[in-house]
C-alpha cells in the first residue's frame, strides 16, 4: 500500500478556513482559558490569606516547630478560605523548594513540582473529596484502605474532605478509628460551613479553626487591588457596595467584582461605577433609603410614599430596600449609643452628616420599634405575591406608628396624670367589675 502524498498547504482545512474563522477560534480559545477572579486570585501561601491572622499565626508556628496535628477541621461561612487553607497546608507539608532539596515550610515556594501539582489539583498524594456528593460509608472505606500505603511521591498523604458535615452517620463512625490513630504519613483536613452537624467524636480528634468573616475594610482594599490588576477603574463607592454585599465572603465579593468589571468593559470605558453596581445588585441609592427612613420616622406620609414610588420606578428590589432600611436603622441605633462610629472615614459623607442629625433627633425606643416592625415586614415581603405592595404596607404601618407615643412616654404621662380622665372614662364604660379584674364565682 503506497502512502498518499500530503495535500498542498493551500488545500489543507486550515488554509481553506477564512481568516475570520481563525480569529473566532482564537477568541474561543482565549475564552476557554479565562479564569474567574475567585480562581485567578486564590491565595497560594499563608501570607496571601486576608482576614485570618489567628489561623495563619498558629499554623505557621506549628509548621516551623514541627508540631503539626494529624487532623484539622476548618469552619466558617462560604468563601472565607477553608478549602484554600487546606491546599496551602498540603503545599506547606510537601514543598521541596526550588532546588528540590527543601523541607516542610510555612512558606511554600510555589514553583516545585509538588506545589504546582497541588495548586492544579492533580497531585496523586493529595486527595480532595467532596462529601456533599460522596456521603456513604463505601467512600470512607476507600480512604481507610488507602491510608495504609505510603505516599507515592510526596512527604505526606493529605486527605481534604470538603463539606464534611454531609457525611452519613455510618461514614463518620467508620472514620473514627483511622482519624484517631492515623499512620504518621497521613494528614486530614476537613472543611465545613455547618460545624454543629459534625459529631463531637470527630471534633475531639481534630484541631479546630474558626475562620471569621473578612472585615469590610479588608475586602475594600483587596478588591481595589484586584481591580487595578485587571486594568479596571473602580469608583470607591462601587467597591464599597460590593464589599458590603459580599457580607464577609471573599469569594462572593470577587464573583460580584468579576460581573461588575465585565459590565465596565462592555460599554468600552473599563470603569466600574456605583450606578452600575447598584443596578447589578438591585440596590436602591443609599441617599434615597436615608430619605425614606427620615420621612417615615417623621410621619411624612406623602414624602415617604413618593420616595418609595420613585425607588420602585428606578428598579430597586423591594427586599433589598427593606434590608437597607434594617441596616440603616441598626447603624443609627449604634450611632445613638456610640457616636464615635460616625467619625469612621469609610462612611459616605451623606450617611455621616445626615446620620448624625437623624440619630440625634430620634430616641432609641423609636428606633427599636422601627427595627421590630421592619423585621416583621421582612418575612411579609419575602412571601408576598407582590413584594412592592407588601413593602408599601410596611412603610404605612411605620408612618402610623410614627405618631404614637412610646411605652415609656405613656407611663410617664400616666404618672403625671395626663391620662387620668381617659382612664376614668374607660373604667366607667367597662362596668363595675372591671376595676377588680372581673366578677368571681360564688363557688
Amino acid at each position: 500500500m503506497t502512502d498518499l502524498p500530503d495535500a498542498p498547504a493551500s488545500e489543507t482545512p486550515a488554509a481553506k478556513a477564512p481568516a475570520a474563522d481563525a480569529g473566532a477560534a482564537s477568541a474561543a480559545r482565549g475564552q476557554e482559558g479565562y479564569r474567574v477572579l475567585a480562581r485567578k486570585y486564590r491565595p497560594q501561601t499563608f501570607s496571601e490569606l486576608i482576614g485570618q491572622d489567628a489561623l495563619v499565626r498558629t499554623l505557621t508556628n506549628a509548621i516551623r516547630s514541627q508540631r503539626l496535628a494529624h487532623a484539622f477541621v476548618l469552619t466558617g461561612v462560604r468563601g472565607v478560605g477553608k478549602t484554600t487553607t487546606a491546599r496551602i497546608i498540603a503545599k506547606a507539608l510537601n514543598c521541596t523548594g526550588p532546588d528540590g532539596a527543601g523541607g516542610m515550610t510555612p512558606e511554600p515556594c510555589g514553583v516545585c513540582e509538588a506545589c504546582r501539582s497541588i495548586a492544579a489539583d492533580r497531585h496523586v498524594d493529595v486527595m480532595e473529596m467532596d462529601a456533599a456528593s460522596r456521603t456513604g460509608v463505601d467512600d470512607i472505606r476507600e480512604i481507610i484502605d488507602g491510608v495504609r500505603y505510603g505516599p507515592v511521591s510526596a512527604r505526606y498523604k493529605v486527605y481534604i474532605i470538603d463539606e464534611v458535615h454531609m457525611l452519613s452517620r455510618n461514614a463518620f463512625n467508620a472514620l473514627l478509628k483511622t482519624l484517631e490513630e492515623p499512620p504518621p504519613h497521613v494528614k486530614f483536613v476537613f472543611a465545613t460551613t455547618e460545624i454543629r452537624k459534625v459529631p463531637v467524636t470527630v471534633l475531639s480528634r481534630c484541631q479546630r479553626f474558626d475562620l471569621p468573616r473578612v472585615a469590610q475594610d479588608l475586602l475594600v482594599a483587596h478588591f481595589t487591588t484586584i481591580a487595578d490588576k485587571e486594568s479596571a477603574t473602580a469608583e470607591p463607592e462601587a467597591i464599597a457596595m460590593i464589599a458590603r454585599a459580599a457580607d464577609g465572603s471573599v469569594r462572593d465579593g470577587l464573583s460580584l467584582l468579576d460581573q461588575a468589571v465585565s459590565q465596565g468593559f462592555a460599554d468600552g470605558s473599563g470603569t466600574v461605577t456605583a450606578d452600575q453596581v447598584r443596578r447589578m445588585l438591585g440596590l436602591a441609592d443609599r441617599t434615597r433609603v436615608l430619605d425614606l427612613l427620615d420621612r417615615t420616622i417623621r410621619g411624612d406620609a406623602p414624602g415617604a410614599l413618593e420616595t418609595l414610588q420613585e425607588m420602585h420606578r428606578l428598579g430597586a428590589d423591594p427586599l433589598m430596600v427593606l434590608q437597607d432600611l434594617l441596616d440603616l436603622t441598626h447603624f443609627l441605633t449604634r450611632a445613638k449609643l456610640v457616636p464615635a462610629i460616625l467619625e469612621d472615614p469609610a462612611l459616605p459623607e451623606d450617611e455621616r452628616t445626615r446620620g448624625a442629625a437623624l440619630a440625634e433627633s430620634v430616641g432609641v425606643p423609636v428606633l427599636t420599634r422601627c427595627w421590630q416592625m421592619l423585621l416583621k415586614g421582612l418575612g411579609e415581603v419575602q412571601s408576598a405575591p407582590t413584594p412592592d405592595k407588601a413593602l408599601e404596607m410596611v412603610i404605612i404601618r411605620l408612618l402610623h406608628a410614627a405618631h404614637l407615643p412610646t411605652p415609656g412616654d405613656v407611663v410617664r404621662k400616666l404618672e403625671a396624670g395626663a391620662y387620668a380622665e381617659l382612664g376614668t372614662a374607660a373604667l366607667a364604660t367597662a362596668g363595675p367589675g372591671a376595676a377588680g379584674g372581673g366578677a368571681t364565682g360564688s363557688g
